[in-house]
């Protein structure tokens, strides 16, 4: 039962997946958005268009028509005349050819804006596949296209039929009337008309452009095994960031313990805690840790220490102290600066004894370490 839902698309897509798509050109987009916002756009403009367009068209109409005797026979004149109307009546329809030209460009950047992919363009001839494409046919969204087709041409077909017999009677009198206001009512049954068709691909645009984008996201749902992936992939192979992270301490820990012979004194618990310390009189402002660790780490640090005669002070509240608030490379705490003095004119007592002799150092044992700085004194607190 995991098995099944594993490799059922139940999950949103992913940042990440969404911007992959976008890269290959895979956006929300809706055709009867784009057919209603040129229609109108059109429509729009020849409202406002209308009037001046009609009047300079007509009289570019009068002016093609009116000719003279000599103009009729002459072939270069006419198409002298031709050339000159041609380039009038472009000028007088670039303002609308010119809006609906914007409208066609903007509509498709309504839904998901500007994209640009090169991807979309390569050459994929697994669409020239016949069995592919028949199931294309054969396939739910194309019975939803269809039912779609279907529904827009029985709703603009209703309107267009409505508009035809709402004007009925209006257009029963246009033989009576005058060319002047039977033109006037020839477009207001028009225009009637045009918006009313606009209004249904609008509503249709409407209910298009949700399902469009529900259509989208839907098909980019993912599996739980595919988030998982891109989880390994952003962030890197848990098992590889692993050994990675071991490698590191352990180059780390290869480099500290390179740090212990030139120590000053090594802090113990004496068996659980142990603190390399390193002072240099004129080079340091305080005693620095040059290395700390538990166990056997602790272990390993007082056999190299003892291997290159590096003094040994058993002092378990200090150990604990410096394990716990300094890191390596780190100087000590300022509230530790008296108690580690004494520990280092111990350590110069025994390095005098070993060069000369003398009087055995005696070992400090009134170490004064703070209790806030104790991890069983504090707990005792």
């Amino acid at each position: 039962m995991a098995e099944e839902q594993d490799v059922e698309r139940n999950y949103p897509a992913t940042p990440r997946r969404l911007e992959q798509a976008r890269e290959h050109g895979q956006v929300a987009r809706s055709r009867e958005l784009a057919t209603a916002t040129i229609a109108l756009a059109a429509a729009l403009s020849l409202w406002g268009l209308g009037p001046a367009l009609f009047s300079r068209c007509l009289a570019l109409m009068r002016s093609g028509l009116s000719l003279d005797r000599q103009a009729a026979f002459d072939g270069d004149r006419m198409l002298t005349g031709l050339h000159a109307l041609s380039a009038d009546m472009l000028v007088a329809v670039l303002p609308f050819l010119g809006l609906v030209l914007v409208a066609t460009l903007a509509a498709p950047l309504l839904l998901s804006g500007w994209v640009f992919s090169s991807r979309a363009l390569k050459v994929d001839f697994a669409r020239l596949n016949p069995i592919s494409g028949l199931k294309n046919v054969l396939s739910t969204n194309s019975l939803v296209e269809l039912g779609k087709a279907v529904a827009k041409c029985v709703l603009l077909g209703s309107i267009g039929a409505f508009s035809i017999m709402r004007g009925w009677a209006e257009m029963q009198q246009l033989p009576a009337q005058h060319a002047g206001s039977a033109i006037g009512t020839i477009g207001g049954l028009l225009t009637g008309g045009l918006f009313a068709l606009v209004g249904g691909l609008v509503a249709i645009a409407l209910i298009d452009v949700p399902y469009q984008i529900w259509r989208h996201y839907s098909g980019l749902k993912m599996t739980r095994d595919e988030i998982r992936q891109e989880q390994r992939e952003m962030e890197g192979d848990p098992q590889l960031k692993a050994r990675i992270r071991s490698q590191q301490r352990a180059t780390a820990r290869k480099r500290m313990m390179a740090a212990v012979p030139r120590a000053d004194v090594i802090v113990t618990n004496p068996t659980h805690y142990a603190v390399a310390l390193e002072y240099r009189e004129g080079g340091m402002r305080a005693p620095r840790v040059v290395a700390k660790g538990m166990n056997l780490i602790a272990q390993k640090i007082r056999e190299i220490g003892e291997a290159n005669q590096v003094p040994v002070l058993e002092a378990p509240p200090l150990a604990r102290a410096l394990h716990r608030h300094a890191e390596i490379g780190d100087e000590i705490p300022r509230a530790l600066y008296t108690v580690v003095a004494q520990v280092l004119a111990y350590v110069y007592q025994v390095r005098r004894f070993r060069s000369v002799g003398g009087p055995v150092p005696t070992v400090p044992s009134d170490l004064d370490v703070p209790a806030e700085l104790d991890l069983l004194a504090s707990a005792a607190l």
